[in-house]
């Protein structure tokens, strides 16, 4: 056998001290919340700023949506906390678009309160199910749902953990994972604004965001795996990229228009189906729309000169006043030349989210038509690179 050479040994020696480096750093993971019954003083400011921030600067990014009564739900492995409801909630709350009524009585939490104001929770039941993160409704109201952000981040470790070899599972920096992915309290904050949004689309629009919401059941015949076909979403989503980026109108139009040709070009060469057709768009204005939404709320508040967080949330340290956000969002649409290949519908948050990006620049008042009409965002653009 022959020797191992001096750059090898290296290399060795260093992957050695790597991975020790990497398992020693996942000691001490939290397997669950500090502080489980009541919501902690992070949190409380995280929900603070996230209030703040869409009162503040919601409706410039979409007229209503910083005026809207949205409360929220935050839940961890054992209670579910609502915030923000006006009044002595109804038992429960109930699944969009489905109508499942889950949980029980809300209670109010004992000898504590959210900024002067009263909150609620209940117990989790083991497999009674949770509220998601998405949008429910108690009583009459919308709220928006998302684990808290220590949930958040114990159920991503433990979640990876599930996915990888047993080998692998000791040695993967979670640590790093975590703040490459979500480890900005900035990207938490817009998790909030995502799920709120959904509830200003249940709210406004309820008949189409029933249907957008009820198309998710053909997920499992969209063709994900077909090799070819991830190839042309590719083409695709590399000039919608293209005319995000580009720099002077003309440009703008043109790739826009080379953007719609490919995609109906793509749909023709496979034959999708028109349910599958309707399945792309709807996605697009569900997911997309939020997630347009969630990164431009906090762009604005990057780009504002008035623009204050409250005190509270200065006091996380994973928390920096929105400085690194017009940086975050170029990264994001960068995602978009990536989202193609990837399993599931995440290609959608993307797709319809550059295409919000595009309409702002070549159709005033196409943010009103989406409300008021059942028409779809590449409907608005091929309407917008049409007119003179």
């Amino acid at each position: 056998m022959r020797k191992l050479g001096r750059t090898a040994v290296v290399i060795v020696a260093v992957l050695t001290v790597l991975l020790g480096v990497s398992a020693l750093s996942n000691l001490g993971l939290p397997e669950h919340s500090g502080i489980v019954a009541r919501l902690s003083d992070h949190e409380k400011a995280r929900l603070a700023e996230y209030f703040h921030l869409r009162e503040a600067l919601g409706n410039q990014v979409w007229p209503g949506w910083g005026s809207a009564d949205i409360p929220v739900i935050v839940y961890n492995e054992a209670y579910a906390f609502l915030v923000g409801y006006p009044d002595v909630p109804p038992e429960g709350w109930r699944m969009v678009p489905s109508g499942e009524t889950r949980g029980g009585s809300w209670q109010l939490v004992p000898e504590d309160d959210f900024f002067g104001e009263v909150y609620y929770r209940q117990r989790l039941e083991e497999g009674g199910g949770t509220p998601e993160n998405f949008t429910v409704q108690v009583g009459g109201r919308w709220v928006a749902t998302l684990m808290t952000r220590e949930y958040t981040r114990i159920r991503m470790v433990s979640d990876l953990k599930e996915e990888l070899p047993a080998p692998l599972q000791h040695i993967v920096p979670y640590r790093l994972v975590w703040e490459l992915l979500l480890g900005s309290t900035e990207t938490y904050i817009g998790g909030l604004a995502h799920e709120s949004f959904h509830a200003l689309q249940g709210m406004t629009v309820p008949e189409v965001f029933q249907k957008a919401e009820s198309v998710h059941f053909l997920t499992g015949g969209y063709p994900w795996e077909d090799q070819s076909f991830q190839d042309s979403w590719k083409e695709e989503l590399q000039l919608l990229y293209q005319a995000a980026s580009a720099e002077t109108e003309d440009q703008l139009r043109s790739l826009t228009r080379q953007f719609l040709a490919q995609r109906q070009q793509r749909r023709d060469s496979f034959s999708l189906s028109q349910e599958l057709i309707d399945y792309e768009r709807k996605r697009e204005w569900l997911e997309g729309m939020a997630k347009y939404a969630e990164l431009e709320i906090q762009k604005a508040a990057a780009a504002s000169s008035t623009y204050q967080p409250v005190p509270a949330v200065l006091q996380d340290g994973d928390f920096n006043r929105y400085q690194d956000r017009n940086r975050y969002w170029r990264q994001q649409l960068s995602e978009l030349k990536r989202s193609a290949g990837r399993e599931g519908d995440a290609r959608f948050y993307y797709s319809g989210f550059a295409q919000g990006v595009l309409l702002d620049r070549l159709f005033p008042g196409w943010k009103d038509r989406l409300w008021t009409e059942e028409v779809w965002l590449e409907e608005l653009l091929q309407e917008a690179v049409d007119s003179p």
